[in-house]
């Protein structure tokens, strides 16, 4: 069985996906591009953006009644790997050292209205 989880606090699915689903004690997040849900926009430079990716996932999971403490796997979409320092300072801001999720981080083509960030997550519940 899965339920959909949606919140308003996070930017709506731009396509015909969930925000995230959970079923059999994981809940998994599409990826969440940095669109501030209450403008729409897009902030500038790869470390607001990544703020806003992961200010979005943080949402998701409020709303399913979970902390950032329970993401055991992210996946981190970028436009340009040359900006990996700068998404891992504010990235490493969201985990307590010790509490660091698994990871993937790969670049890509292009992402979703040309974001420079996309991430996604797998949470333990």
């Amino acid at each position: 069985m899965k339920n959909v989880i949606a919140t308003d606090r996070a930017p709506a699915a731009i396509g015909p996906y969930s925000q995230a689903v959970s079923t059999a004690g994981l809940l998994i997040t599409s990826g969440q591009l940095p669109i501030d849900p209450k403008t729409g926009a897009f902030p500038e430079g790869i470390a607001e953006q990544t703020h806003q990716s992961l200010m979005n996932v943080k949402a998701i999971l409020a709303e399913a009644g979970v902390g950032m403490d329970r993401v055991i796997k992210t996946t981190v979409f970028l436009s340009d790997m040359n900006n990996f320092a700068a998404m891992n300072e504010v990235y490493a801001t969201f985990f307590g050292e010790g509490g660091f999720p698994a990871r993937s981080a790969v670049e890509v083509a292009r992402l979703p209205k040309d974001a420079l960030v996309e991430i996604e997550a797998i949470v333990a519940l």
